[in-house]
C-alpha cells in the first residue's frame, strides 16, 4: 500500500518565510521547510494499481497556471484540543477550480470523493498537548502574515512515508498548469 495526495509545493522563499513563523508554542512539532505543501485532495491508502489510475487520472487534468498569495495564521481544533498551526491562502478562484478538477477526476476514476469541507491552508505544526494560550499569542503575532504572490505552474502527486518524528513526502509526479491565455 502506498499513502497518496495531490498538492502544490511551495517556493523556496515561501517556504522560508513560513519557517520565520515556526516557534513560540512549546509542545508544537513544526513541520520540517522541505515538507512544507498545500494539499488539494488527500487519496489515502492505495493498492500501485490504485496510484496507477490516480496518476492517469491527474493526466487529465486541465486547468492554467495561476498566482497565489498566503495570507493570515489559523488553527484546527476539535472542542479544547489544539490540533495544527497552519498559514492561510488569500481567496483564488484559480486555485479552487484546480481543485474541483483534481477531485473530479479522481472520482471519474473510481476514488471516493472527498468528504471534508476543504479550506486550502499550509500546516506549520500539529500540536497535540500544545499549550492553547502560547497558541492564541502566537496567532494574535502573526495575524497581519503574508507571503506571495508566487506562481503556480504545476502540482503533484505525493506519496506520504510515516516516521516516528512526523511524515516524510516524496513527489511521484508533477502536471503541468500551462500559462493563460
Amino acid at each position: 500500500m502506498i499513502r497518496l495526495f495531490v498538492g502544490l509545493e511551495l517556493p523556496e522563499d515561501v517556504r522560508h518565510a513560513l519557517c520565520g513563523l515556526c516557534g513560540g508554542v512549546p509542545g508544537a512539532d513544526w513541520v520540517a521547510p522541505d515538507s512544507m505543501h498545500l494539499t488539494l485532495r488527500f487519496i489515502g491508502d492505495v493498492t500501485e494499481a490504485d496510484a496507477e489510475d490516480a496518476h492517469d487520472a491527474l493526466t487529465r487534468v486541465r486547468a492554467p497556471g495561476f498566482d497565489m498569495s498566503l495570507r493570515s495564521v489559523g488553527h484546527f481544533s476539535t472542542g479544547d484540543e489544539l490540533r495544527a498551526l497552519w498559514a492561510g491562502v488569500e481567496r483564488n478562484e484559480r486555485l479552487e477550480q484546480l481543485r474541483r478538477n483534481v477531485d473530479s477526476a479522481l472520482v471519474r476514476m473510481g476514488f471516493p470523493p472527498e468528504e471534508r469541507r476543504w479550506r486550502p491552508h499550509v500546516t506549520l505544526a500539529r500540536c497535540a498537548g500544545a499549550p492553547v494560550l502560547r497558541a492564541q499569542a502566537f496567532l494574535a503575532h502573526h495575524a497581519l502574515f503574508r507571503a506571495g504572490p508566487f506562481r503556480v505552474g504545476h502540482f503533484t502527486l505525493f506519496s506520504s512515508l510515516r516516521h516516528s518524528g512526523g511524515p516524510s513526502y516524496v513527489a511521484e509526479a508533477e502536471y503541468a498548469l500551462p500559462l493563460a491565455a
